[in-house]
């Protein structure tokens, strides 16, 4: 069981980038329930929904990867929902201390985690891809390269699931979604200087893109058909299609 979030709690003299050391994977699982609305429910339908792909397929011992894995809530969810079908599930994320945390939560012999930075991983053939709040973090300029890696990797009916925080272009829409936003954080507890302290921390680190730039750069990597499935206030998911 992961410890309450206080990263942010007493006041720092400076606030350096955001990382996910060994602080933040202590209390990411209590971080992000309490930081991005909808979290709850996106994870087991990640699960859900790409377990069904996978049966779908019908083909032996189905490749998936859980790209920046984090503590491999999603690669648990997939797992709980493929019962003992066959499928090998690769999590891979650049934080070390993630990784270590994932091997000891997710026992499951079908489950791997490797240490490795996404944008210059080798993708072997694969039925489905998994990015959960990873794009953001990417570089904008390196985000359509690694989609595009990806797209050649998945099999022809496979599955990519894309999860990210939104951008809107009306300012109106924006302030909306921002305040409400704000709303949810102070309703899970955290406190004015929490929220600042971490926004701060996030500016350089956490991009973030508008849904028609999402949908744009999905068909520049050539994939044909993205579905958005679920939204929660500025936080969506889609499932994606070679």
């Amino acid at each position: 069981m992961s410890e309450r979030d206080g990263v942010f709690r007493e006041p720092q003299s400076q606030i350096v980038d955001f990382v996910f050391d060994d602080q933040v994977a202590g209390v990411f699982p209590d971080m992000i329930r309490r930081s991005v609305p909808g979290y709850e429910t996106i994870i087991p339908m990640t699960g859900l929904l790409t377990a069904q792909h996978v049966h779908a397929l019908g083909s032996p011992a189905i490749r998936i990867y859980d790209l920046g894995c984090s503590l491999g809530a999603t690669t648990l969810a997939v797992l709980r929902q493929l019962d003992d079908t066959p499928a090998s599930i690769i999590g891979v994320d650049s934080s070390e201390a993630m990784i270590k945390r994932a091997r000891t939560l997710v026992t499951d012999d079908r489950a791997s985690f490797r240490c490795a930075d996404i944008r210059n991983l080798d993708l072997e053939p694969a039925g489905a891809v998994l990015l959960n709040f990873v794009l953001q973090f990417i570089s904008p300029g390196e985000r359509g390269e690694l989609l595009g890696r990806i797209r050649k990797a998945l099999a022809p009916n496979g599955l990519l699931v894309v999860s990210e925080k939104l951008r809107f272009e009306d300012a109106s829409e924006q302030a909306y979604y921002d305040a409400a936003h704000l709303d949810f954080k102070r309703a899970n507890g955290y406190s004015e200087l929490e929220i600042a302290q971490k926004r701060t921390a996030l500016e350089n680190v956490m991009i973030i893109d508008s849904e028609e730039q999402h949908r744009e750069r999905f068909r520049e990597a050539g994939f044909r058909h993205a579905r958005k499935w679920f939204q929660c206030l500025n936080w969506a998911s889609y499932l994606v299609y070679p």
